[in-house]
């Protein structure tokens, strides 16, 4: 995993690839409001599992690892 993924709010990440994130921890991750991380979800960008009997919202960390990764693969490139 790389660094930018090793820890968020204090929780080593590289325990486990399955670590589960919830949508404060994602959103502070990627720097971005956690109605993003929600709408992003919604829209089968970004995996999510929902838990409990309230359907909390939890995202593995190499989930939102490949999500990144895609994402700037997608940017098009700008010349200069």
């Amino acid at each position: 995993m790389n660094a930018l993924f090793s820890y968020v709010r204090g929780r080593n990440l590289k325990k486990s690839k399955d670590t589960l994130l919830t949508v404060t921890e994602v959103a502070d991750l990627l720097r971005v409001h956690p109605n993003t991380i929600r709408v992003w979800a919604d829209k089968g960008l970004l995996r999510t599992y929902r838990i409990g009997s309230r359907g909390d919202r939890r995202f593995r960390a190499q989930d939102v690892e490949r999500f990144v990764r895609n994402s700037r693969e997608a940017k098009p490139k700008t010349s200069s």
